[in-house]
Order: C-alpha cells, then structure tokens, then sequence
C-alpha cells in the first residue's frame, strides 16, 4: 500500500475524526468572523431562559416556589368550607345549586386549574405593526417557501394589543416601581427612576415583580446581542452591530413565525434605524423548515417515548441508557413500562454511532418544503453507508494514483467518453447544488451531491477506470490523465459536500488536494465549485447513457439466466436507428469490456431472433442467445426447486386469506400486507414458469 493511502485508514470512524478537526477548527479560530470582505450572518434562536441568572438559581428558585404553591393551594378547598359556613351564619348566603362542571386540570399534577385575575402590562401593537407589514408587502424582507408570508400576514392584519408581562421566576423583570401609595414609575433602573422623578431616597421604591414575556425579550435578539446599547453615537461606533445588521437569513419552524419571527420584525423596526432615519429590518429572508417527527408521523415529547436526542445518533447509546432518557421526567410516569417496552423492541441493540456527518446529511435530505418531516432512522443509516462509500472510493483514488504519475494540467485531447462524461456531469452536479442551496432547498442539493458521487463518480466511473489503469496496452499520458481525472472529480466533490459533511471532506481533502497542487489551511477556506458551462458535453452523456442501459440489460440477462460473471456472451440488436447504431459503434469497446460481451450482431425487423433471454433498451431490443450457454435438464431442475419453495410460500399465504377467522380478527394493515405478498408470488411463479417453457423448448 503507498503512502497516502496509509493516512487513510481501512474503515471509516466519525467519532475520532470529528474530535480532531473541531478541536483544530477551534484553536484556528475557524469559527470566529474574519472581518474581511462582506459579511453574511445567520440568525440563532436565543435560549428559552434569558437574564443573568444561572441554572443554580432557577433549580434552586423553582423548587422553592413549586413547594410553596403547592402547600398554600392544597388548603383552599378547606377554605371554601368555612367561607359557606360563614356566609350562612351570617345570613348572606342566598342559595346553593348543584352544576356539573368540567374543571381544567394541570396536565403533570392533576389539580384544578382557576384563573386568578391580576394586572397586566400591554403593548399597544397597532403602531409597531404597520412597518413590519409593510416591510414583507415591499419584498425588503422575504419568506422561503412564499407562501409563509401569507401565514404572516393573517396574523399581522389581525393583530391585538400583546400582553407582556408573566409571572415567572426567570426572564427580563418589568422595569416599573412602586410607590407605598400605588404610583407607577417607569425606567432603566431604580436610579434612573429616581433621578427623573425627583424621589428622596428615603421613599421606599418596589420594582414589579413580573418579567417579560419570553417573545418580547426574544424580540430583541437581533440588534441586543451585538452589542445595541440605544446610544446613537455609540452604537454608530460598534463593529459587530454595523457589520452584522441586519442579518442575512433567519432559520426557524413555521410554529414561531408569528410568537418570534413578527416580534423581532417590529421590534428591530422601532429601535433600528437606517442612516437616513428609516426602520432597519432584522433579516433579509426567512427560511421557514418544517418541524421534525417520528418516523409515523407522530410529534416528539417525552409523554409519548419517541424522542431522539441527536448526540445519541452522533455519538451512540447503550440499550440501558436510552431507556433511563426516555422513562425519566415523564409528565405521567405511568406510561413508563409502556415507553420502555417499545423502546426495547425498536432498538434492542441501542443505537449505533452514525457521526455527525451521518446525522447532518440526514437533516438536509429531509428539509422538504413541507410542514411535517417523519424522521427515519434508516436514513442515518443509509447517509453513513454513503461516507463509507466516499472514504472506500477514496482509498482505491489513494492506491491506483500514489507514486504514479499524474496529470498537472488539463489535457482534454486524452479524454475519452468517460473523462467527457463524468467532468460533464460534474458541471451539471454543480449548477443543481448551486440552485438548490440559493432557494434554500437543501434537500435537492443533497440529493444532487448524493446522486453524483455514489450513483456517477462511484459506481461509473470509477469502475471505467479500472481496466484502463490495469491496461499495459494504455500510454503512460493516458493513464497520468485518467489519475488526474479521478483526483480532480473527487477534490471538487469533496468542496461540493462539505457544507453538509464538513468532518468526512475535510479529513480526506487534506491528504488528496496536495496530490493535485491544491494547498490551503482547510477545506473550508477553499473555494465553492462553480460550473463551467463550456466543459459541458451533451453528446458524451447521451452515449454514457446508452452504454449504461445496455450494459444494465446485460447484467440483468446473466442474472436471471444464472450465469457466471466470467463468461462472454453474444449480444443480438434489433431495431436500432442509424444514430443508435453509430452511437453503439463509439461505445462498442467499453460495452464490450464491460458487459462482458464477446460480439455484437444487428438484426433486421424482419429476422426472427432465436430462442433468447431478452430486454429492451429504448427503441433497441437485445437478445442474449440461450442455446449453448446453459445446461438445459439441470436448469429446469433448479427451477423447479424455485417453483416448489414459492408454491409452498403462495399456498400458506392463501390458505390465511382463506381463513374468514383470520381476516376479521388480525389488523387491516396486517390483512394488506399479506394479500400484497400473495401477490409477488403469483407474479414470482409467473416468471418461473415462463422461464421453464422457454428451457423446455432447447
């Protein structure tokens, strides 16, 4: 094994990895802004406790009050009795009837919920509306998908006054104080309120002790955490507030677009300003996501069992562990057999490690432009085998281009149609993800990354290089090319895939890029692929094309023929146009080759071709002779083998369906699924006996 192929290890390991190049990525500071050139911010969502309090004093406060409240409410029951007593003892107590009421009840402990009338502060909305309409009316802020910004605007046409204060522990406090004779004083401090009222010190001042709505103190989260203090002069003066606002693009569920999304609009419209006085917007486009469920559909909360913590799919979970997760904290602990039993069942191994590359991809390939995404496990699964396939793809790039010569500039009168049709479809790889990621749909880029490097690069290319690279007939210059091809393709894939995978193309860019005189820091500082539209060549994908669809028809013949891999077979064409068959005459060597196929003959419409296995490809039919290639007696005997096993496979699956028992009692779903099976073996039982006519008949 050469050198670099050594720096790649056999099998792929995210855990270590990811390890490695976040701790690198940190102490670079990849992840601090460069300040250099324009600036591009995305908006993160502010944690749901705000303030200056620790999870020490909200633990600590929240017990406390819980047991308080809970000590004071369990005796006003008691209370209602002695208050009845009262009123009839003293003679205001005119009558009592019964009701039958259906009181509210907390949903974790049960009590009956009452409403307890308090002062409240409001915001008049109206004023603060108006811009923030208007803002999305004149497209200075946009929605993807679109039609969010209808959502948006049913709410806002429709707006009420909005009531922000909350009795809470935690969160921004009002800032109003109290006077002992119930005046109100507003301002940025005690001091401040004071100063501005001319209030002795020895008058005893009592700040209200709501807090903010957590929408009110989320509200400010665009301009607040860059630095805003609400001084012009300053704030002219801060970096980050001047470079970052407005952001780019806010990321958010479609559940918050009028909670959070509509309040960071006004807010930021009031207090932000643009140089000529107009109210500066928060962001320039809203990405609106679905929100994340069960594989059926279901929404994730701790009551029903079916939540996923995505670091056990990044890291892995033992059986015992996840069970703890899932029966810890349940709002009814009752249902805690319940979870635990079907948790054993869907992962009675626990769950593996994926990576995050795994996990991310998987992210990106379900945002839909949809409102509900069914999260499937099989799907990290699929994505981890898809970075096993890119690092095994790499260590056969690795082995087959080490100490070898290779290619240091382009030279395209060496291509042939593989090198013409995998850098063309390369160009195309690129334009789709560069369309997808500019209408944030990062499903579609997924997909074209996904398509292009396992179903194209991997499993086409690839191959069609092998018998070039092995060839002693093939020129040193062809081969130094057919490496650089290989090289090249693989070290734009990479940069194509890292926004997505940024762990996997990282480790692999910095041992292959330098093979091609690509250097730099990172992967991440490199250069986006950008398409060239002049490397496009729509006649060599048209033959690739062609040449894939006959050799899958090959392939397909062997198999359902049960014959070997090694043995060439004669291929008989029918109805092919004279542009099929001058594009069967460019490809015929790579056909050949590949297909295994010892010779081509044409036939006219009106020959009758011989007793054949046979398939279609387009306009062109193609036959593989059966006569001299199989043992006739020992052929039908292995078919009636596979006969004999599907008919007992039928009759038992019938013999169910049979049973009215059976149908009325088992689960419709369960009844489906058998008549679906029931039905892949009549058509099972079908080909087998066709097959065996067409044996018979040698």
């Amino acid at each position: 094994m050469t050198d670099s192929a050594q720096n790649i290890a056999t099998t792929y390991d995210p855990t270590e990895i990811e390890k490695k190049w976040y701790k690198t990525w940190e102490e670079k500071g990849y992840f601090q802004p460069s300040r250099k050139g324009d600036s591009f911010c995305i908006m993160i969502p502010p944690p749901n406790v705000t303030g200056s309090l620790h999870m020490g004093h909200g633990f600590n406060n929240a017990i406390m009050d819980a047991l308080t409240r809970y000590n004071r409410m369990s005796e006003r029951f008691a209370a209602r009795k002695k208050l009845v007593a009262q009123a009839e003892a003293e003679g205001w107590l005119d009558q009592i009837q019964p009701y039958t009421l259906k009181p509210p009840r907390g949903d974790r402990s049960g009590v009956i919920i009452e409403p307890l009338l308090t002062d409240q502060w409001y915001v008049k909305i109206a004023p603060l509306a108006e811009p923030a309409i208007k803002a999305v009316k004149d497209g200075d802020i946009k929605f993807v998908p679109e039609q969010y910004s209808n959502m948006y605007m049913a709410w806002m046409n429709n707006i009420q006054d909005w009531c922000i204060s909350r009795q809470l522990w935690w969160g921004h406090r009002i800032p109003a104080w109290y006077d002992a004779e119930g005046n109100i004083y507003v301002g940025r401090s005690e001091e401040e309120v004071r100063a501005k009222n001319n209030i002795a010190a020895d008058i005893e001042l009592n700040q209200d002790e709501d807090v903010l709505d957590t929408w009110f103190s989320s509200g400010l989260w665009t301009f607040s955490t860059l630095g805003w203090t609400g001084d012009e002069a300053k704030d002219k003066e801060n970096y980050f507030l001047n470079t970052f606002h407005p952001t780019d693009v806010l990321v958010t569920g479609f559940d918050i677009i009028f909670f959070w999304v509509a309040r960071m609009i006004m807010m930021t419209m009031h207090f932000m300003k643009n140089e000529d006085g107009t109210p500066q917007v928060p962001f320039k486009t809203v990405y609106v996501h679905g929100l994340v469920r069960d594989g059926e559909g279901q929404k994730m909360s701790k009551s029903k069992g079916n939540v996923l913590d995505p670091l056990d799919l990044i890291d892995g979970v033992d059986l015992e562990t996840l069970v703890q997760k899932r029966t810890t904290g349940l709002m009814n602990p009752k249902d805690a057999p319940k979870i635990e039993k079907s948790t054993r069942k869907e992962f009675p191994e626990g769950i593996q490690a994926y990576g995050t590359d795994a996990v991310r991809f998987t992210f990106c390939a379900l945002a839909n432009t949809g409102r509900d995404i069914k999260f499937d496990m099989k799907r990290v699964e699929g994505y981890r085998n898809f970075a096993n396939k890119i690092w095994n793809a790499t260590r056969f790039v690795m082995m087959n281009c080490e100490q070898q010569p290779i290619g240091q500039e382009i030279r395209q009168d060496l291509w042939e149609l593989p090198e013409q049709w995998i850098v063309s479809r390369l160009q195309k790889a690129e334009a789709a993800v560069q369309q997808a990621f500019a209408t944030y749909r990062l499903d579609l880029a997924a997909q074209a990354i996904y398509e292009f490097i396992w179903n194209e690069y991997c499993d086409w290319y690839v191959e069609l290089t092998k018998p070039v690279l092995n060839d002693e007939n093939v020129s040193t210059e062809r081969k130094a090319e057919v490496r650089r091809v290989l090289l090249s393709v693989m070290e734009a894939s990479l940069r194509l895939a890292h926004p997505i995978m940024p762990f996997l193309t990282e480790e692999i860019w910095q041992t292959l890029a330098p093979m091609i005189g690509i250097g730099g820091e990172t992967i991440m500082l490199a250069p986006y692929p950008v398409p060239n539209p002049e490397r496009i060549n729509e006649q060599a994908e048209a033959d690739m094309l062609g040449l894939q669809g006959l050799i899958g028809a090959v392939r397909n013949i062997r198999g359902e023929m049960g014959l070997g891999n090694a043995r060439l077979l004669p291929v008989l064409l029918q109805n092919a146009t004279d542009a099929e068959k001058a594009q069967i005459a460019r490809i015929e060597p790579l056909f050949k080759a590949l297909a295994k196929v010892e010779s081509i003959t044409f036939l006219t419409d009106a020959e009758q071709p011989p007793l054949s296995s046979s398939s279609v490809v387009g306009h062109v039919s193609v036959f593989v002779p059966m006569k001299g290639l199989i043992d006739p007696k020992a052929e039908l005997a292995r078919l009636q083998k596979d006969l004999d096993k599907v008919q007992k496979q039928h009759d038992q699956i019938a013999s169910k369906l049979a049973n009215e028992g059976f149908v009325a009692k088992a689960p419709a779903a369960v009844v489906e699924g058998k008549k679906v099976k029931l039905a892949e073996f009549v058509d099972q039982l079908a080909k087998i006996k066709a097959n065996m006519e067409q044996i018979a008949a040698l």
